[in-house]
């Protein structure tokens, strides 16, 4: 019989299983699933969290990377009829294909550290489709989705969530809560779809790649990082000082100079 007990922890797959039930239980609390709802688990591992939504809610679909713990889960969830296991990389999950009916999905997951950003990037694309996600992440990507503008977080991954999401700092989870027990702090993050973004992009892949400029080069000014698309003159008429470095902008001012150049 297939057995998660037995199984070793991957480098390759970012791989840190938490063991922690106290802090599982408040993971668990702070999403508050009900019967009724869609749950997706990204990564459920050893099935630590997993386990608890299925008490709350038979529903769930979960992403796992690695073959090798897919029978165990198998095993220890088999008589929840509504778990399914989606053998497949969560970056290039199509979320949309998991929707039956207009619900939406409520996602959660402990990222993997060595993928999160771009898979909140990837996750973002499906946002229309998504009621809320709940994240275990390392505490800097946390602190630099929830970062506000003129700090250090402050970036485009900031400013891509915050366009799309509202964001919520939740707690920190310490190292010991894992098996290996990670070199960094890990934090929960809520992130809340927006009905309607509080600033509207006319082209939001216009709004991204105008980040990617942007931030391109933090230590340069807006001038210098927009050169070629943007003039310092157009930047003033934007009411948009060319001196100012990047993360000096709030999205109210990202957006309007995406509009800008979508127009």
């Amino acid at each position: 019989m297939a057995s998660l007990s037995g199984h070793k922890a991957r480098k390759r797959f970012g791989q840190n299983f938490l063991h922690d039930t106290g802090i599982i239980r408040k993971i668990v609390r702070s999403i508050a699933p009900s019967a009724k709802d869609h749950l997706v688990e990204i990564g459920p591992g050893m099935g630590a969290i997993t386990e608890l939504l299925l008490e709350e809610n038979g529903q769930l679909d979960v992403i796992e990377l690695d073959r090798d713990l897919i029978p165990g889960l198998r095993v220890k969830f088999f008589n929840y009829p509504e778990f399914t296991i989606h053998e497949a990389d969560a970056l290039k999950f199509d979320f949309a294909q998991l929707r039956k009916t207009d619900e939406k999905l409520r996602i959660v997951g402990n990222l993997p550290y060595n993928i999160s950003t771009p898979l909140i990037f990837h996750l973002l694309s499906f946002q229309g489709l998504v009621q809320d996600m709940h994240f275990m992440l390392q505490k800097e990507v946390v602190e630099r989705l929830a970062a506000k503008p003129g700090t250090g977080e402050w970036g485009r991954l900031s400013v891509m969530a915050q366009y799309y999401c509202d964001i919520e700092k939740l707690f920190l989870v310490p190292p010991e809560c894992f098996k290996p027990q990670p070199k960094v702090e890990s934090a929960i993050v809520r992130m809340t779809p927006k009905q309607q973004p509080t600033f509207k992009a006319l082209d939001e892949a216009v709004l991204a790649d105008t980040l990617r400029l942007a931030f391109a080069q933090r230590r340069k000014t807006l001038r210098n990082n927009m050169k070629g698309y943007v003039t310092g003159e157009q930047l003033e008429a934007l009411e948009l000082d060319p001196q100012r470095r990047p993360e000096t902008l709030n999205l109210e001012e990202f957006v309007r100079l995406a509009n800008f150049r979508a127009e």
